[in-house]
């Protein structure tokens, strides 16, 4: 009997030890997890407090078993997510261990609170899932909708492109809830029409399909039978920005793609608007044409308004705070900007730039290239910022043919300097001859209260202050204040 005893011990022991071995585990980097999803969506529309949980699994497809080091929710979105692996409760977890050819369960819970303000419940919430196994690092991305809001085309477009249509009709987004848009909208016969006191939130971030290849989403699309009309107004303006209103947020450049302009899309206006926080605010393509008036562009990682070879009319609008050129004209076109103010202040790149030609392989050899004629006219204007040169000129004829560059500024404030010795002096006369007549300012020359802080209203001994000439067309400025009829001032904003 004690023989007997003796020997089941030994051969337990030996199974535990064989269980116990470290090296039946694999341990090679390269050995990836496998889950049934790479985004897990809580679909439930939050119109009071709300709470929703699903789950997903984690497949070891190896004939050996596997261990985790960590599986731990990120705490990125600062929302109430809450884990529980296969049973157990909490939010990280350690040494995760799933047996060969077998899977485990990874549930996720979330509560929102709508009533809630956009910090603390945001219009689309992002977290997620990091596994880390063997020093690889694996991630299953959490979505959930926080807000009660129109998410257009529907909440699961991410990276999905969806052509908007309506047999040249119109779609009227005069819901009062925001309108949260997820994806990319592609406008196309039909008149996309957002009324006074709209607000729109672009979702962004990284996305991919075979129509764009690897891009950042959140994309506003007119083709050539589409176009867009921003109808705000001094009372009811229109919001158009990025969904993350969070306070480290709210400023962030750079959060959704923008607005294009499609070739040969016409009609298109933009009435008492702000449009934020994307890559570049507003681009208007070949041949396409749009009107702006009483809006702002600005908070962009790129330039805030894109002009090429189109048409843009510009009155009483403010484009500023952009991480390139304010505004950039290529390849010709036909522009008029009227009492605008374009500034751009902390950044290594001018307010204004304009060419007539455009290259389609490197810049520097530019063997391929479009040339177009350029008119471009700005009138009571301020083009001003931080670098000794706002104004960035490129006339591919060499100022041989006029016709081809034909640039003015009229009553304008600007700062111009090596402009006028760079490119062997061809633009020596522009202070005499382009922009006439027209104030130049220096670095310690007065002019906005605050730009650092985006105050763009005139300081009280600012150099544009009576430098325009009267338009009876425009008698008002950005905020519906109204213009001296004698002696108006240069730029959006009328001083007090």
């Amino acid at each position: 009997m004690f023989r007997l005893l003796l020997g089941i011990a030994f051969i337990s022991a030996v199974l535990m030890a064989a269980c116990d071995r470290e090296e039946d585990f694999i341990t090679a980097p390269d050995a990836k997890l496998e889950f049934s999803l790479d985004t897990l969506r809580f679909d439930t529309v939050f119109t009071q407090v709300g709470s929703a949980t699903y789950s997903f699994k984690v497949y070891n497809r190896h004939d050996r078993p596997i261990r985790i080091s960590n599986i731990m929710l990120d705490g990125s979105s600062g929302i109430r997510f809450r884990l529980n692996v296969d049973g157990v409760p909490g939010n990280a977890h350690q040494n995760v261990e799933i047996y060969g050819r077998d899977s485990i369960y990874v549930f996720a819970e979330v509560t929102i609170d709508p009533s809630q303000p956009l910090s603390v419940s945001p219009y689309v919430i992002e977290d997620g899932i990091t596994f880390e196994t063997n020093g690889n690092t694996q991630r299953v991305h959490l979505e959930a909708w926080g807000q009660n809001a129109n998410y257009f085309p529907s909440r699961y477009n991410k990276g999905v492109p969806v052509l908007l249509s309506c047999n040249n009709g119109q779609v009227v987004w005069d819901d009062p809830k925001p309108y949260v848009v997820y994806g990319v909208i592609i406008i196309d016969e039909c008149t996309l029409v957002i009324p006074a006191g709209a607000r729109v939130h672009v979702h962004g971030g990284v996305a991919q399909n075979d129509l764009f290849g690897i891009y950042n989403d959140g994309l506003i699309y007119t083709l050539a039978n589409g176009k867009i009309k921003v109808q705000g107004t001094a009372e009811k303006p229109v919001i158009i920005q990025g969904d993350r209103l969070e306070e480290p947020f709210e400023n962030s450049r750079g959060q959704w793609n923008g607005i294009i302009i499609g070739k040969g899309s016409r009609g298109n206006e933009i009435n008492y608007a702000s449009v934020l926080n994307s890559r570049f605010a507003l681009l208007v393509d070949s041949s396409a044409e749009i009107t702006l008036r009483h809006s702002r562009f600005y908070n962009t990682s790129g330039n805030g308004i894109v002009g090429f070879h189109s048409r843009i009319t510009a009155e009483n609008c403010l484009v500023y705070n952009n991480g390139a050129n304010s505004v950039q004209l290529i390849l010709g076109g036909d522009y008029n900007f009227t009492y605008c103010t374009l500034a751009n202040y902390g950044v290594n790149a001018g307010t204004l730039g304009m060419s007539n030609f455009y290259c389609y392989d490197d810049p520097l050899v530019c063997q391929v290239r479009r040339d177009y004629r350029l008119n471009a006219q700005f009138v009571n204007s301020v083009i001003y910022g931080s670098r000794r040169d706002q104004i960035e000129l490129a006339d591919i004829t060499g100022r041989q043919t006029p016709a081809m560059f034909n640039v003015s500024f009229k009553d304008c404030v600007v700062r111009v300097d090596e402009l006028l010795t760079r490119q062997s002096g061809r633009y020596s006369d522009f202070l005499s001859t382009m922009c006439t007549p027209c104030t130049n300012g220096m670095s310690n020359s007065k002019v906005f209260k605050d730009p650092n802080m985006g105050d763009y209203y005139l300081d009280s001994l600012s150099i544009a202050i009576g430098k325009a000439k009267p338009l009876p067309s425009i008698a008002i400025d950005l905020e519906n204040r109204p213009r001296d009829a004698a002696n108006p001032d240069a730029g959006c904003f009328e001083r007090e």
